[in-house]
């Protein structure tokens, strides 16, 4: 039960939150996908999507189709909605006039970083002089970690049913960066301790799961870990012991029923970013299912496709 706060919802949130429970119904169903996987051609694709809402981005589209087509025109379809629902910034010139002008990388950080949105991640988490030595997959996971963190902050502090929905998208977020980060740095001269400081700072596998995964050496371990917390163990069901390829799709599956979920409740802006995030899987979707039929490997179609509905 929450406070009053569904009282005056409608006031400033209804209407957006009334355009983007419409979207949702122009997602893909499982028996769009079913049709789409039949296709043997770029061609067939554009015209089974012609019937939904990506037709008129595809119509004027030239044979042959590429694959980065399609994902670009559906991506289009996705910036066109969102920027219904989300006021436009106000348009700065100056960082990208001062591209020109940087000369190195800490020029760059000077002039273009520390004046974007991204300016406080970067002063609270690098400095200039990172950029030069910085693995560059740790930078992003780096600076992914602080923003999370401030979302997850900014969430909680909104109160009522956004704070409950989005603390839950956001812990299963956070917890799958942290399989994913452990995962990949396996073998590498990551050390322990560089590994936990990638880890958030909150989620169902903090601090004790963080500590585990820590210590992991191969994904077995991981799994080990990860089945101690009933949430996560359908996920790791699916998998053969030894074997990661299909985590990062059991990982998506979840998420999208979680995605789905926020739906079910009413006054609250967590469906916003549940819009967006089933419509990335989508465009996911359809780059997968584009790239098997260019390559002719049909065979293996379903292989990452996530039904959304």
């Amino acid at each position: 039960m929450y406070g009053f706060e569904a009282m005056t919802f409608n006031i400033h949130g209804g209407y957006l939150e009334a355009i983007v429970r419409g979207y949702r119904s122009g997602l893909l169903t499982a028996a769009d996908y079913n049709n789409l996987c039949q296709c043997e051609t770029l061609d067939d694709i554009k015209m089974h999507l012609s019937a939904t809402e990506y037709g008129p981005y595809l119509q004027n589209e030239p044979s042959p189709l590429h694959t980065t087509t399609i994902v670009e025109k559906c991506t289009l379809k996705l910036v066109v909605n969102t920027s219904t629902c989300y006021a436009k910034p106000q348009s700065h010139c100056q960082p990208f006039l001062s591209i020109s002008l940087a000369q190195n990388m800490r020029e760059l950080y000077r002039l273009v970083l520390v004046d974007t949105p991204l300016a406080p991640y970067f002063s609270e988490c690098i400095t200039s002089e990172d950029l030069d030595d910085m693995n560059i997959e740790i930078m992003r996971n780096t600076l992914y970690k602080a923003y999370l963190e401030d979302f997850y902050r900014f969430c909680q502090k909104l109160g009522g049913a956004t704070a409950e929905i989005m603390s839950d998208l956001l812990a299963f977020e956070a917890d799958r960066r942290a399989v994913n980060i452990t995962i990949n740095s396996i073998g590498t001269e990551l050390t322990r301790d560089d590994r936990k400081k990638l880890y958030s700072s909150f989620g169902l596998l903090y601090p004790y799961g963080h500590e585990e995964l820590a210590v992991c050496e191969d994904i077995d371990q991981v799994r080990a870990v990860m089945e101690k917390y009933p949430p996560y163990q359908s996920i790791f069901a699916k998998l053969s012991y030894g074997e990661s390829q299909m985590l990062d799709k059991a990982f998506y599956e979840e998420e999208v029923k979680r995605l789905c979920l926020a739906f079910e409740q009413q006054f609250h802006y967590a469906v916003f970013l549940a819009y967006m995030r089933l419509k990335e899987q989508e465009i996911r979707n359809l780059m997968w299912i584009s790239e098997c039929v260019a390559q002719n490997q049909k065979s293996r179609v379903h292989d990452s496709v996530v039904f959304i509905f």
